[in-house]
């Protein structure tokens, strides 16, 4: 019996080290919560939402992400990405730019630049299903002054770039499913509901704001630069 629960202590600690492999220096992952640059700014059933700021040349701690999740990508960086246990690997992300990375490992991200590494990283939360009601939209739609592009389309996720020319106003359109905004540029919108009064949106950089689903709206840009920002669809 005793060399019974030693063989299953053994084993347990072996199948710790293989799913968060340790830094070589035996440095031990924090969660992702814990680690000082990721910054929780809004959770729910669907998600937990991180802003991300890596200062110039700067790493951060050995974190863990136990989950899938995307980011976005906050003005042009240069990173290295070190996967505990794995060679790293150097990255140049562009502004606007989204990823989506499958959890379950522990890594430090390295600011190779002299600019703050920005990012919103958006843990996936809630798995997902199949929606109902025709297939999901994909590839690129360009109206009078706006465009979305569907830029990424999973079972778990939607993502759309959306970019409305200052005055222009997007079609109609309704929400089936809950989302997430993420500013790209400042935002001045009017957003123009179904049935409700016309409210105004002003958003930073960087900002991020929850949508329920079942809204039918359109949004107009009343700013005087483009307005661009990326919806995040949760199935």
């Amino acid at each position: 019996m005793i060399r019974t629960v030693r063989r299953l202590t053994a084993l347990i600690v072996l199948v710790s080290f293989a799913v968060w492999p340790q830094a070589p220096d035996g440095e031990k992952a924090v969660p992702v919560e814990a680690e000082p640059d990721h910054h929780l700014v809004l959770q729910n059933r669907y998600t937990r939402v991180f802003k991300v700021e890596v200062p110039p040349h700067a790493s951060t701690l050995l974190h863990r992400h136990d989950r899938d999740y995307v980011f976005v990508v906050l003005g042009p960086a240069e990173v290295e990405n070190a996967v505990a246990g794995k060679p790293p690997v150097s990255l140049r992300l562009a502004d606007g730019e989204v990823r989506y990375t499958t959890g379950g490992f522990a890594h430090r991200a390295i600011n190779k630049s002299s600019a703050p590494f920005r990012n919103v990283t958006i843990e996936i939360l809630k798995q997902g299903r199949a929606v109902t009601g025709g297939k999901p939209e994909r590839g690129l739609d360009i109206g009078h002054g706006h465009m979305q592009d569907v830029v990424m389309d999973n079972s778990q996720v939607r993502v759309t770039e959306v970019q409305i020319a200052p005055g222009a106003q997007s079609d109609v359109h309704t929400h089936k499913l809950p989302h997430l905004v993420i500013a790209l540029t400042d935002l001045e919108l009017l957003n123009l509901p179904k049935g409700r009064a016309p409210a105004t949106m002003h958003e930073k950089t960087g900002d991020v704001v929850w949508v329920p689903a079942g809204g039918t709206h359109s949004l107009q840009n009343q700013g005087s630069q483009p307005a661009r920002f990326i919806a995040v669809e949760f199935k």
